[in-house]
């Protein structure tokens, strides 16, 4: 036996799967036997599935066949495919594993018999065979290779766990060692449900697919426990017979919804959410159908969350039941059926679920084969009395999907007439209020709760900041937010001319946030606000309506061109070569930046703007037709906004993507429509996904929101006892935090440098993120110069005037170019002010 730190991480790991969860344990580094008899069974090292015990698993689960049956299933599970990518290949045999293999047989009649062959005994997990192997070697086409751990579960290798040594970064075994063997021996994954990389203290678990930010911890048992980042939860929650199998079975998805096709493993909040939520369904006469509100906050996963629970409910529950999944708004009853059609749960070209009518809807509802049906709850317009329902069955649950908005007035009341004996469940990424007693009537009180902090905690979103930028240009509207907030939530549930009304009914409030004078210095702000902190990724500017949405196209296209001649006149103003690069860099990007405007369709609408003296068309063309790539191919204006490296940088909404619409790469929200309650929180978290190089997200705003926010933040309903009255803390903390973390940062990192006025050393390079060293002149602060030292190719230079520092310091938001173009010393409050942010060792963990 080996005896080293990697080893020793291995056997700890081996033995807990062992005397902790029920696993045997097999020890085979250079101690196999290979032969049927042999230890494992195998016959050769590229054998990756152990036949012996998959064999012995088939005769018990599905007795009373003949051989032949189980040799054929035998061969079905091992043989090796046809050539595709490893993903499409994973995915077929995780169905079948799933599902069971498909053989034909004669029986003793010498008829011709079709049966379906169970692999696993999902039902009763302890009834399935767990088998940890340790450093077993592997054979592919011509590389070997040794796995560390390797998860067999009658004999099919379900979990791959690559160790490092307890002092080495996880990372380290995803770059140096699982790349390499999905390189080397590919088809030991063939059959993988999922990957972990530990190092016997903490560890990450990710699919096939997985890049390395997507490796998540496994925090908790239950949704009552504070959260430990350790592995030894981590095996119990997903390496446990009954989490492994609860896993396989329920949460895995294939999804190519987004254009890329990748292999979705459940997140520890969504397995735990998704179970009690099953919990209830078993529970709903008890509960008389209110299986409760599922609040996960925005960024958690909730549209596969949806997905996980109805197949689950469907496996484990009954076949036979049909989920009506209601939203209120189109861009989100596309969205939630995109994820189901993407993950090939339905096909509305194959099988119509998408109601295209009232009348359709209730036909769809009058039958008893759709699995599933979509529609909004507009549909419901058709006067449904409690004498004449669509149907009378129990097994129908009704997914509200946001069900804060509509669970009131005459849709809400045909919905309940129309279906009397369905049950009831609400997904939002909001909680609910304090005083909502209309949504607990019809849902019931939480069945799960993932809030702002614990998704930050657990690193499946980022923290989002404020920065009142209305406030400082004069022009927020602080007192009028609430009155205009209500009535465009009014409006635009309705779908009715917002302009239009609230000229009518908001005269006086409506031309103050639309007069030219007001929105010019914010047009002109946000040029010079985005374009400073360029490389920060996309951004999203939110008016009130759709006309006000256009104007502010024009107006910020116009500021933006000039901004590009302001900035190419100044080149020759630059310190030395670097800034000059800089500047260059900074031009290039804003010259190749396209915006475009979102906004719904509506009759009449090329008149509508004419009127204003704006022309929709191009608009319009823009949103029907994409953008046209290098390739002269289309690209829809979705696509183009979700593609991180697509120019298309500048979005311009004032309902359409402001809900169920997932852009890692979407940085900044700039907010200058009145918003309240729900709409709020839902549109600010649009910028609060995890993507690489993004430490938060941020939220300007324009209007004045933050007494809204604050209001709707104290009327939370909550049971934590977290922030004020019980409630929800604060999902954005104000940029003055950012600051403070900034100089603790500097404060307790003694490797830093700063002068006795909270100044820094800005480093210059766009590369220091990548490992590559740093020197700072330390012969004083005023005349400091950060030097890039190039590793490898130049050396480090030993120098009494120079010492090596972590990288502290400003960067801006994309961590490219550093501010500061000299690298002198520069105020860090200036830095911020310029719209770039601090990096460091802690806020980049």
């Amino acid at each position: 036996m080996k005896f080293n730190e990697d080893a020793l991480a291995q056997e700890t790991t081996a033995n807990y799967l062992r005397d902790k969860l029920g696993w045997e344990s097999v020890y085979a580094y250079n101690s196999e036997t290979l032969g049927k008899e042999g230890t494992l069974g195998r016959s050769s090292e590229k054998e990756v599935v152990l036949t012996r015990y998959l064999g012995e698993a088939l005769v018990k689960l599905n007795p009373g066949l003949p051989t032949d049956a189980y040799q054929l299933a035998v061969r079905t599970i091992t043989d090796a495919t046809i050539s595709q990518s490893l993903l499409l290949t994973n995915r077929e045999r995780h169905e079948m594993l799933r599902d069971g293999v498909l053989v034909e047989y004669r029986d003793s009649k010498g008829e011709l018999k079709k049966a379906r062959l169970r692999i696993f005994d999902f039902a009763d997990p302890k009834n399935n065979h767990f088998l940890a192997v340790r450093e077993l070697w592997i054979k592919g086409a011509l590389y070997r290779r040794r796995a560390d751990v390797i998860g067999f579960v009658n004999g099919i290798p379900l979990v791959f766990v690559e160790l490092k040594a307890p002092n080495r970064d996880l990372q380290r075994a995803y770059n140096e060692n699982l790349s390499d063997y999905k390189d080397t021996i590919p088809h030991l994954f063939e059959h993988n449900a999922f990957i972990v990389l530990g190092n016997g203290i903490t560890a990450k678990y990710g699919s096939l697919s997985s890049k390395y930010k997507h490796f998540r911890e496994w925090k908790r048992l239950d949704e009552g426990d504070p959260g430990v980042v350790d592995m030894e939860t981590l095996l119990k929650g997903i390496c446990s017979k009954n989490g492994l199998l609860d896993i396989f079975e329920n949460f895995i998805l294939f999804d190519d919804s987004a254009g890329e096709f990748v292999k979705i493993i459940a997140q520890n909040q969504q397995v735990i959410g998704v179970n009690r939520a099953i919990e209830a369904v078993r529970e709903r006469t008890d509960r008389a159908g209110k299986l409760g509100v599922f609040w996960h906050t925005q960024g958690a996963g909730k549209s596969y969350s949806i997905v996980f629970f109805t197949r689950k409910v469907h496996r484990r529950i009954g076949a036979n039941f049909t989920f009506l999944i209601v939203t209120d708004r189109d861009d989100l009853d596309t969205q939630i059926y995109k994820t189901y059609a993407g993950c090939r749960v339905v096909d509305n070209d194959k099988s119509r679920c998408r109601a295209g009518s009232g009348a359709e809807l209730r036909t769809f509802l009058e039958e008893h084969n759709k699995a599933y049906v979509f529609s909004l709850i507009q549909k419901f317009n058709q006067r449904v009395t409690p004498d004449s329902p669509y149907s009378k069955r129990d097994d129908i649950i009704v997914v509200s999907d946001e069900a804060h908005r509509t669970q009131y007035g005459e849709l809400a009341l045909n919905l309940r007439n129309a279906l009397p004996n369905a049950s009831y469940i609400g997904f939002t990424g909001t909680p609910l209020f304090g005083n909502d007693e209309i949504t607990k009537r019809v849902f019931g009180d939480y069945v799960s709760r993932f809030n702002f902090q614990r998704a930050v905690e657990d690193k499946a979103t980022v923290p989002l900041y404020y920065d009142a930028r209305g406030e400082k240009l004069g022009v927020a509207i602080n007192d009028l937010n609430e009155r205009i907030a209500e009535k465009l939530e009014q409006l635009e549930i309705d779908d009715i001319d917002v302009a239009q009304r609230l000229e009518r009914e908001l005269k006086r409030e409506y031309h103050v946030v639309t007069a030219a004078k007001r929105l010019d210095p914010i047009a002109r702000d946000f040029v010079e606000h985005f374009s400073t902190e360029w490389a920060s990724g996309k951004a999203m500017f939110v008016a009130i309506d759709k006309i006000t949405t256009v104007r502010m196209y024009a107006l910020i296209k116009k500021y933006w061109n000039a901004r590009i001649d302001k900035l190419e006149n100044a080149l020759g103003q630059a310190a030395d070569d670097q800034d000059l690069i800089y500047r260059k860099r900074q031009l290039a990007w804003m010259r190749e930046t396209q915006m475009g405007v979102v906004i719904s369709e509506e009759q009449g609408e090329v008149d509508k703007f004419r009127k204003w003296g704006l022309d929709i068309i191009p608009h319009r063309k823009l949103m029907k037709e994409g953008f046209l790539g290098t390739d002269g191919k289309r690209v829809d204006v979705e696509d183009a906004f979700k593609a991180e490296g697509h120019p298309f940088r500048i979005v311009f909404v004032c309902a359409m993507w402001l809900t169920g619409f997932d852009v890692p790469s979407l940085s900044t929200i700039y907010l200058d429509k009145p918003l309240k309650a729900h709409t709020l929180m839902q549109a600010i978290a649009r910028a609060n996904r995890v993507n690489d190089g993004k430490n938060n997200g941020l939220i300007v705003d324009y209007g004045g929101i933050l007494k809204s926010l604050r209001k709707a933040l104290a009327t939370f309903a909550g049971e934590s006892g977290e922030g004020a009255g019980g409630g929800e803390i604060d999902p954005v903390r104000p940029q003055e935090e950012l600051l403070d973390e900034l100089r603790h940062e500097f404060r307790v990192n003694h490797r830093g440098f700063v002068d006795h006025d909270d100044r820094a050393v800005i480093p210059l390079s766009s590369t220091v993120l990548e490992g590559e060293k740093l020197a700072m002149d330390r012969r004083g602060v005023g005349e400091a110069v950060a030097r890039h030292v190039l590793g490898d190719r130049v050396g480090w230079r030993e120098a009494d005037d120079l010492i090596p520092i972590r990288l502290v310091g400003f960067a801006d938001r994309g961590h490219g170019i550093a501010f500061a173009g000299a690298g002198l010393a520069v105020d860090y409050r200036e830095a911020l002010g310029a719209g770039c942010m601090p990096v460091g060792p802690r806020l980049l963990a």
